[in-house]
């Protein structure tokens, strides 16, 4: 006899906002060597989407909320441990390895997009974080000292460009390791619970016992 029955648990803006992440991600790595506007739209496209999830994660719906799925590294470890011995307590919501999961992946990707405004800033100029262009351009060229300053600020500039740029590709290589751990995850917690996540992410609903 089929006990299950089907509970609604990620609402609309939550999938609107998982599969919109995927793509601008996606968009925003394969374009990385490109220097195009395609990244810098993916970009703050990525940022804006962190911004509405934190939102979301404070007035959001009961399973969108972090007061739902952020737990305390105890009941992580727990988790774990009874995951491995498959005993494993399920959640409608994220586990507690998935809320740690999003809330890395979150931050990462904080990471990656703050660093790719100072790189933007940096190197042309442009973007919320760019600093006024007006404190160069009154600095008169007149005078030897004055030229000192220049190639001082300028050598400053490229130091500061190298260690955002080491920044932004660090975090983007880590993403890249999280979102791996995370479709593993998929997978696993799927299996053990007898949940097909990929399709409650595409529909919202979830079938439970």
């Amino acid at each position: 006899m089929n006990n299950q029955h089907t509970v609604a648990v990620w609402d609309i803006f939550i999938r609107i906002f998982h599969w919109s992440l995927v793509v601008a991600f996606t968009v925003a790595y394969f374009t990385s060597e490109e220097e195009n506007a395609w990244h810098i739209y993916a970009g703050y496209t990525v940022l804006g989407l962190i911004i509405f999830r934190i939102l979301w994660g404070i007035i959001g719906s009961r399973h969108a909320r972090f007061s739902d799925f952020v737990r305390s590294p105890g009941t992580v470890y727990s988790y774990i441990r009874e995951l491995r011995a498959g005993s494993a307590k399920h959640y409608v919501g994220h586990n507690p390895l998935g809320g740690w999961m999003v809330m890395a992946l979150l931050s990462t990707l904080l990471v990656v997009t703050v660093s790719g405004l100072k790189v933007y800033a940096i190197e042309e100029g442009r973007g919320p974080l760019a600093a006024n262009p007006t404190t160069l351009t009154l600095i008169s060229a007149a005078h030897a000292e004055e030229d000192d300053e220049e190639d001082g600020k300028a050598e400053t500039q490229s130091q500061d460009e190298e260690f955002w740029e080491e920044i932004h590709e660090g975090a983007t290589n880590f993403m890249l390791v999280l979102i791996a751990l995370h479709i593993v995850g998929v997978f696993v917690s799927g299996r053990a619970h007898h949940e097909h996540l990929i399709k409650a992410m595409l529909t919202g609903k979830k079938s439970i016992k």
